[in-house]
């Protein structure tokens, strides 16, 4: 299973070269609510525009599945990664270690704190 971060999302949702090997379609993806909050953030903020119009039609597209963890147990899994201040990092991170799946990621200092077991380099 692989949880997408935030950046891997737009991608895949934009078609970038970078995803392709997301798309084939090979394991399961999914999105995590936190990114649908940081998605609604960026979007409100004017830094990003989506294809699909909407935070809300983007979390119902075919290509991934919207994972609910329990929310005592991921926040409790944040509180330990005290190497990033971005609350957003920590979220997606701990969501995808609460699992045990690997987190599709490119951000740098994110899959310097990651196992090789727990992350997909995009």
């Amino acid at each position: 299973m692989i949880l997408l971060d935030t950046s891997a999302l737009l991608w895949l949702e934009g078609g970038h070269r970078r995803v392709r090997v997301l798309a084939s379609g090979h394991q399961p993806l999914y999105m995590s609510p936190a990114t649908l909050l940081e998605l609604q953030i960026l979007r409100e903020a004017g830094r990003i525009r989506l294809r699909a119009g909407s935070v809300a039609s983007l979390a119902h597209d075919d290509r991934w599945l919207l994972d609910e963890p329990p929310a005592g147990r991921w926040f409790d899994t944040a509180l330990d990664l005290t190497w990033t201040r971005d609350p957003f990092d920590r979220l997606i991170v701990a969501h995808a270690q609460l699992r045990g799946w690997r987190l599709a990621t490119a951000d740098k200092a994110v899959l310097a704190h990651l196992p090789e077991a727990g992350r997909l380099e995009l």
